[in-house]
């Protein structure tokens, strides 16, 4: 990425970190205008770095760079903060015109997300779940359940919440789909929305 990025004008590469943790240490050395994040790194990944990177730098945009074309993980980048959210099998040009796109403070995702979350972005927001209904809802999930979805909604995938809860993934699909079950949504998505609007 450096490598293609590093002759163009008016872009200038100015640090690089291995986690989320290095990447918060150098954006308050270095005060960046941009941030390219890739979701999946070792401690720290890049949904919980962005959420921190918006609380703590709100000048600073946010750009996830992700191998994931997942509802769930651009919902999860949405939420926590990003500006923006580009595939890693993208096009030079497409990711030249995604910087430049968050540079100017505007808004980047991939043209082929769902229609539902195209227009949640346009309209300025998630769509809200009716608060009496969802605290319902959450009050139907295990500890185990509810355990998972914070990490779902962290934006981890079924293997790294398999790997930090000694798991099997196949267990943590079971999870999963035991939530969709018990609450009677469509998908994951609609999940996270729910649980992110009660703040859980």
């Amino acid at each position: 990425m450096k490598f293609l990025l590093e002759d163009e004008e008016n872009l200038e590469i100015i640090g690089e970190a291995s986690d989320g943790e290095e990447a918060l240490q150098r954006i308050e050395e270095l005060k960046p205008n941009l941030v390219l994040l890739d979701v999946n790194m070792p401690g720290m990944n890049g949904i919980e770095a962005a959420k921190k990177i918006s609380a703590n730098y709100p000048a600073v945009r946010v750009l996830i760079f992700s191998m994931h074309n997942d509802p769930d993980y651009i919902v999860n980048s949405v939420t926590n903060g990003v500006d923006g959210y580009i595939l890693k099998d993208a096009e030079k040009e497409e990711i030249l015109k995604a910087m430049k796109t968050v540079h100017r403070g505007e808004k980047y995702f991939p043209p082929n997300v769902s229609a539902l979350l195209v227009s949640a972005l346009q309209g300025g927001g998630m769509p809200k779940v009716k608060s009496k209904r969802s605290a319902s809802v959450l009050d139907k999930l295990s500890k185990k359940e509810k355990e998972i979805l914070k990490f779902i909604a962290q934006g981890m995938s079924s293997k790294d919440i398999a790997l930090r809860l000694t798991l099997s993934i196949r267990t943590v699909s079971n999870h999963r789909a035991n939530m969709l079950k018990k609450t009677g949504l469509n998908n994951t998505a609609e999940l996270v929305r729910m649980a992110t609007n009660e703040g859980f």
